[in-house]
């Protein structure tokens, strides 16, 4: 890992929750582990009024409350005094003259030899005002002055139409070089080790292909519901919310070809093929391949739970989904008829992302005496949250006489590691940005293409409203025509908890 400039974190939004939950405790965290330069300021900026103290003693909060592990004895003190604060009017680009007199001051104090890092925690409405205000007095332009880089939190667009917008502006203030599009859930731990696991050992890129595999399954699943996000969730939906960015972005690592370096280019270059292979469906095809849900009033747990048109700032008569399954296939040589099977929800049975390959059955099953005994698939579940791991199933024999074979789990723990330390999505992200590394940031052309895959299935439930919208239960594992898309005797999806907790919080390997 090469060292980090010194350099100034500028957050518009300061005040916001994202700022107090994950960004700050996030610079915390990385101080803390000295992985930051000494020569480092982070500069809050936001409308509402505030001075330093202020800004600080909320700060420390958040780092009490959101940091695991948080010890005050870890320079806390120290990292409280980088932090400053400015109020302007963010919503006027032409109010941003006291940011360009702020990061002068603080680039003569810090010596931070003009380096700055932008991070747009605010509304998307303002994704456009802020880097036009930065423009205007000079702050995007890189050189001897420094170098200049901006972290765009998702949604990015709320359609291809509103994407492309959106690049094409953004493009007039920075280059595509400086921009980093945040997916968090690029990220986690677990998804970088997709990339070790296909292609620093021998055993697994040989199979990795429609040769041997039968299906691949992608599961992100909430057990929360929408929160006291209502009204913004009402107007996306989980397609928009989940699929398009998170879930598009893991299929696209799993499916993407070797790239020639482990670099961003050719990494970004890779994925993007795929997004581009993704098979386009028609009105027919939607029907038929993608199942929507919303969930409906229940007991989970002995408490009461009420229906998404329940909850706060929801219309009563909304048919946004808070529930997706897909049926997708890639138009490429190598998964050429493979089914891949992606679901996401709110209000399931527990929190957990994990993605499972399954492999095609030998084609003589010599050991199957008994159909309904049979042994199932061999599968490699890479779990991403929580209990991060892998786990490889397959058969053995059970010992006795006679071939009875039972299925086994041959698993690995990312805590079970002596430094079991796992980085937050947001350290990783934050200091990838600092070091110039933007393998995993999402380009704009990859979204695009992504809001293309997206944009039909949008558009054929707006238009068609006969497409069924199935209510399930709080609790379960989302509508029972889900389970109709994936095809085959004996298939079905797999269920991901070992052990469930009560409260749906935690979820076993």
């Amino acid at each position: 890992m090469k060292v980090t400039d010194p350099h100034i974190v500028v957050i518009f939004g300061a005040s916001g929750d994202l700022t107090r939950r994950k960004l700050v405790p996030a610079l915390y965290s990385l101080t803390a582990q000295k992985l930051l330069p000494l020569n480092i300021a982070i500069l809050g900026i936001g409308r509402t009024i505030m001075d330093d103290n202020q800004f600080r003693a909320s700060m420390h909060e958040g780092i009490e409350k959101y940091v695991s592990g948080y010890n005050k004895n870890r320079g806390s003190d120290e990292f409280l005094k980088k932090l400053h604060y400015l109020s302007i009017n963010t919503t006027g680009a032409a109010e941003y003259k006291p940011v360009e007199k702020k990061l002068d001051e603080l680039d003569k104090t810090y010596n931070t030899g003009g380096n700055y890092l932008f991070y747009l925690a605010v509304p998307p409405a303002l994704y456009e005002i802020v880097p036009e205000g930065l423009f205007r007095e000079g702050l995007t332009t890189e050189g001897s002055n420094g170098w200049r880089r901006l972290i765009v939190e998702k949604p990015f667009g709320y359609d291809l139409k509103s994407a492309a917008s959106l690049n094409k502006k953004l493009l007039k203030y920075f280059s595509e070089e400086q921009i980093y599009r945040i997916d968090h859930y690029l990220g986690k731990e677990t998804v970088q080790n997709m990339l070790v696991t296909r292609f620093s050992n021998g055993i697994f890129e040989p199979l990795w292909n429609r040769n041997y595999i039968h299906h691949v399954e992608i599961t992100a699943a909430e057990h929360l519901g929408v929160e006291n996000r209502g009204s913004y969730y009402d107007n996306t939906g989980a397609l928009r919310d989940m699929v398009q960015n998170h879930l598009l972005q893991l299929l696209a690592i799993i499916a993407m070809e070797p790239p020639t370096l482990i670099n961003s280019a050719s990494i970004r270059n890779e994925t993007l093929k795929v997004l581009q292979s993704l098979h386009y469906m028609d009105i027919n095809d939607i029907e038929s391949n993608v199942i929507r849900g919303q969930y409906t009033g229940s007991l989970v747990n002995g408490q009461k739970v009420r229906a998404y048109r329940d909850e706060k700032n929801v219309s009563a008569d909304s048919r946004t989904e808070t529930f997706v399954a897909l049926r997708l296939y890639i138009d490429n040589w190598r998964w050429g008829g493979i089914p891949f099977y992606i679901r996401t929800g709110k209000r399931l049975p527990t929190m957990v992302t994990e993605v499972v390959v399954h492999f095609k059955p030998t084609p003589h099953k010599l050991f199957c005496f008994n159909q309904d005994l049979c042994n199932s698939d061999n599968q490699l579940v890479i779990r991403i949250q929580p209990d991060e791991g892998i786990l490889l199933k397959f058969g053995v024999k059970v010992p006795g006489a006679g071939f009875i074979v039972r299925d086994v789990n041959m698993d690995f723990h990312y805590s079970s590691l002596a430094d079991n330390n796992i980085p937050e999505a947001y350290q990783r992200l934050l200091m990838d940005c600092m070091q110039g590394d933007s393998t995993l940031f999402i380009r704009g052309d990859a979204i695009e293409q992504a809001w293309k895959f997206v944009d039909p299935v949008s558009e054929a439930w707006r238009e068609r409203p006969g497409i069924q919208l199935y209510g399930y239960p709080a609790g379960t594992w989302g509508p029972r025509e889900a389970d109709t898309l994936i095809a085959g005797k004996n298939m079905a999806w797999r269920y991901p908890c070992k052990n469930l907790t009560g409260d749906g919080n935690y979820c076993e390997l």
